[in-house]
């Protein structure tokens, strides 16, 4: 027996709220094992923020602005070999959104291949079974009854209290709608989203202000590559205002002007809003369930991720940090193993890689410097400026670095950081050692080609050898 106004054929195996990427591989993974599925998304596309408007056009951005700047050919040739002159937001674009509707289809593509029934419309939870859905075509209601419900609503900007708002005020969804290429550029925030807006707008040309109220850019990453991120940020022409804040916002119709605490004013022709994501909890219903949300909008689960209902499974963004699309993915993967009662894959990875697509990028993975002191791990450091790596030297990217974190006694690897373009990708060496209990002998024991960034590992393993020789002198 079906509550009214839902009929056989829309009762589900699995009901999903939310086509990003988390919703999707929860949608897909049930799918694999013959569950009949729907899923539901607000907007009139699939893939979430991830592809629609954060980590695809982001970084398709980024692209855009290394192309345009010439910044990877000045280190080759030692002049600037730029298109910046004439450059519009229809220019900077142009690849972004080839990328988000490419990836828009491989979605739609997948989600069709696997048999999802997806709905358009705003879904909000009628009860512990049942999704009410608004159509976006004003259509009439629909209600999805879900033996097994998964919440992947994802987040969206955190407008703040105190934050300013208006024409020429942007977040990290509506930043990519500018039309017109600012020529001076506030950023309030410096964590990941401020740090990879600022860095693409001064390659862009663009006078870039960076405003926080903390001492250092991305405190998660290992101290020592905060502060060479800032550098080469620097290096770039991006200013930064840390330990201070943003107390008034004056506007006017030439630009904004932002009056710090300290006392600065900056002046700017538009602001950037960077001060991180809430869970989009709000108007789903939840409290028809007796679910409760966080300050930030956040659900709680437990190690399954089943929030207090538990045929209701809540992942990604909406459950809180670490904001990483990959780590959505398999949370939702654990959590349909689970529902489902497949043993297939049990819990998420213990050590998850981080990057950040800066210019340039850093990445890691394990253990920092600070995260073993505080724990009373002893460690010793090996390093490998990129300045010393043969293919660094060819691509003209000379001020990155390698560093490996592993443990005196036996020297098992607990960490590696990276700074320099292609950290996102080569972090992923250190990883697969770090997964398997590894130690930095391997990076010693192995061949690497000539000339590659990898063989940095071998380098850096050489020079945490040394220092452990010299430590013990």
């Amino acid at each position: 027996m079906y509550p009214r106004g839902v009929s056989a054929r829309e009762a589900y195996d699995l009901v999903v709220l939310g086509a990003g990427p988390a919703g999707e591989r929860g949608a897909t993974q049930a799918a694999e094992l013959g569950k009949r599925v729907a899923i539901v998304e607000a907007a009139p596309y699939p893939g979430g923020a991830g592809v629609n408007t954060g980590t695809v056009p982001s970084k398709a951005l980024r692209a855009s602005a290394l192309y345009f700047s010439g910044l990877r050919q000045r280190g080759l040739f030692g002049r600037d070999y730029d298109l910046l002159s004439g450059l519009t937001m229809r220019n900077v674009l142009h690849r972004e959104k080839e990328a988000v509707e490419a990836l828009r289809e491989v979605v739609r593509q997948n989600l069709d291949h696997h048999q999802v029934d997806v709905v358009y419309g705003l879904g909000d939870f009628e009860d512990a079974h049942t999704i009410r859905i608004a159509p976006s075509d004003r259509g009439p209601v629909r209600h999805l009854r879900g033996e097994v419900l998964l919440l992947a609503t994802g987040s969206l900007p955190n407008p703040g209290r105190d934050l300013p708002r208006g024409p020429r005020v942007y977040d990290s969804d509506s930043v990519l709608r500018m039309e017109t290429l600012p020529r001076r550029l506030g950023i309030i925030g410096a964590g990941v989203m401020g740090c990879e807006y600022a860095s693409t707008f001064s390659a862009l040309g663009v006078d870039v202000t960076v405003i926080d109220g903390r001492g250092r850019l991305l405190p998660f990453l290992d101290a020592e590559f905060s502060d060479r991120l800032r550098l080469e940020m620097e290096r770039l022409g991006v200013r930064f205002w840390l330990r201070d804040r943003v107390v008034r916002v004056a506007m006017d119709r030439d630009g904004v002007a932002l009056h710090l605490q300290s006392g600065a004013t900056v002046p700017v022709e538009a602001v950037l809003v960077a001060a991180g994501r809430l869970g989009r909890t709000e108007g789903l219903g939840l409290d028809r369930l007796g679910i409760g949300v966080g300050d930030r909008g956040h659900v709680s689960v437990n190690a399954h991720y089943q929030t207090a209902v538990p045929h209701l499974y809540a992942v990604g963004d909406v459950i809180g940090p670490p904001g990483l699309a990959a780590t959505a993915m398999d949370q939702a993967r654990v959590a349909m193993c689970h529902a489902f009662d497949l043993a297939d894959k049990a819990r998420v990875a213990g050590i998850v890689p981080l990057a950040v697509h800066t210019i340039p990028e850093v990445a890691g993975a394990g253990e920092t410097e600070q995260s073993a002191r505080e724990r009373g791990v002893d460690f010793c450091v090996g390093r490998a400026p990129f300045s010393r790596n043969a293919r660094a030297q060819l691509a003209g990217d000379v001020g990155g670095l390698l560093k490996l974190v592993f443990r005196p006694e036996d020297r098992a690897l607990l960490g590696v950081h990276i700074l320099g373009e292609g950290a996102s990708e080569l972090v992923h060496i250190g990883l697969m050692v770090l997964h398997v209990g590894g130690r930095i002998d391997t990076f010693v024991d192995a061949t690497f080609n000539y000339p590659t960034l990898g063989e940095a590992y071998k380098y850096a393993a050489y020079d945490g050898l040394s220092a452990l020789q010299r430590r013990r002198a």
